[in-house]
């Protein structure tokens, strides 16, 4: 009897089919099928009345889906113990808004709460970056999630969604969106990012055949150029550093204006670590006191 068969059974209960739940655990409704049936063999009772047309959960099932989830809460408080210390290595990915806006915070935290964890950090674009926790080179990466919703073979943790807004230049007459690219020319944000891609579908679709002047990889060299003048933009909300050191108008997209989710993504294997627990828990943090929630609370726990 395995422990994910045992998960399995929850998820049918808390779905209320086989198929249902086979979209939760990645599997087809056949193997949940499959899984249920040996879990009766196992436990020599049947789990579901299987007379009506619809396969109905018995009493025992429910029993049996209670007392493991007893067991797992507390495993789940042995794990979270006080004096648990998170220790070892860790190979941290991060595209460059992350690290620039979220990873000072998250570290700081974890310095505080898990001083016996020590970092490599890789920077780069979101593909690339997905690729090496595929691969085995990174234990976890903050990147945007793909458009598609990832791979489902990794474990994803939704972080935060950053809406597309268009920037142009402080002094230019202001107008809307596809007035603005039709004066003015249009910097790029780098289809090689996922962002950028997302940026230039959006501009493709509202003002087709729009010629862009040049790209550029980063949205802090975007906003630069934009404010000395050489064209607008559509590029992730910027940060508020950035709209300092760089004075631009912003305009709104409207209600079909485009987000980048930004997420956490490692292997289903690690997934439930304490390494990467911490981490996630770290950048969350982070997310709230950029929005002030946790200003003030450097210290507390995440």
């Amino acid at each position: 009897m395995k422990l994910q068969f045992l998960q399995t059974l929850t998820a049918v209960l808390r779905h209320g089919s086989f198929a249902a739940a086979a979209k939760e655990v990645n599997l087809t409704a056949s193997a949940v099928s499959l899984q249920m049936r040996q879990l009766e063999d196992y436990f020599g009772r049947p789990l579901f009345d299987r007379s009506a047309r619809q396969a109905r959960p018995t009493a025992f099932a429910a029993e049996v889906a209670g007392t493991m989830q007893q067991t797992l809460d507390a495993l789940k408080a042995l794990r979270l113990r006080e004096d648990t210390v998170v220790s070892g290595r860790m190979r941290l990915g991060t595209i460059e808004s992350a690290q620039v806006a979220l990873l000072p915070t998250a570290l700081q935290v974890l310095r505080d709460q898990a001083p016996g964890l020590a970092f490599e950090i890789a920077r780069g674009v979101s593909a690339a970056l997905l690729d090496d926790v595929k691969a085995g080179r990174l234990d976890a990466a903050v990147l945007v999630r793909p458009q598609s919703g990832g791979s489902s073979r990794l474990h994803w943790f939704a972080l935060q969604q950053e809406t597309f807004v268009m920037i142009a230049p402080p002094h230019v007459r202001r107008g809307s969106p596809v007035e603005m690219l039709r004066r003015h020319d249009w910097i790029r944000f780098d289809r090689v990012t996922t962002g950028g891609l997302i940026a230039a579908q959006h501009v493709n679709r509202i003002a087709p055949r729009t010629r862009c002047a040049f790209d550029l990889p980063g949205t802090d060299a975007v906003a630069a150029m934009v404010s000395a003048g050489l064209g607008v933009s559509v590029v992730p909300t910027l940060r508020h550093e950035v709209l300092q050191a760089y004075p631009l108008q912003v305009i709104s997209l409207g209600k079909d204006a485009p987000v980048r989710h930004i997420a956490m993504v490692c292997r289903p294997a690690d997934a439930e670590s304490r390494r990467i627990q911490a981490v996630l828990e770290a950048f969350q943090f982070a997310i709230r006191r950029r929005h002030g929630e946790g200003a003030g609370a450097r210290h507390q726990k995440p």
